[in-house]
């Protein structure tokens, strides 16, 4: 017994269109897909330093992640979140070694390296005579304070300690 062979007729003018059609779809859908999983746009803030040096020498402050070494390259560290980036292109970072800055750009896909936009100087704090902003926070008694309630008669001083991680 013979098997049995189905033929479907097959135009060729519809076939190409079908063809044509699923590859500018392809065309249009990729890039997407790819920048999705291999870029992530943002901000970051931290410090420049040498890629000598690693996270916990820089969470120590150690003065060696801001000696300029023969062959490291410049990283930003995020100590927020303890970690190091490498930063490309260095150009747009050689300046700035030792300065807490924000770094606007793309992260990559393996989330390692920033590829820097622009690059801004951070400043930490107000100005000497500037106004703190109006704020509320519970005290070490569980009282809530505000700047009215912590003014002395001669003025007031605040300092914002950020962790106790020694």
């Amino acid at each position: 017994m013979r098997g049995f062979e189905l033929i479907l007729p097959v135009r060729p003018d519809v076939a190409a269109k079908r063809l044509v059609h699923c590859l500018i779809a392809l065309a249009f859908i990729t890039p997407l897909a790819v920048a999705g999983q291999n870029t992530a746009s943002g901000s970051w803030s931290g410090v420049i330093v040498s890629s000598a040096c690693n996270a916990d020498e820089a969470f120590n402050e150690s003065p060696e992640c801001t000696r300029s070494v023969p062959g490291a390259k410049l990283s930003l560290y995020d100590d927020t979140n303890r970690v190091m980036y490498a930063l490309e292109p260095q150009k747009s970072v050689a300046f700035h070694l030792g300065d807490t800055v924000t770094v606007r750009g793309a992260v990559d896909g393996d989330g390692d390296t920033i590829h820097v936009s622009s690059v801004e100087l951070m400043s930490i704090g107000l100005a000497v005579g500037e106004r703190a902003p109006a704020f509320s926070v519970r005290d070490q008694l569980g009282r809530v304070q505000t700047l009215d309630t912590l003014r002395g008669s001669k003025g007031t001083v605040l300092l914002f300690f950020r962790s106790a991680d020694w």
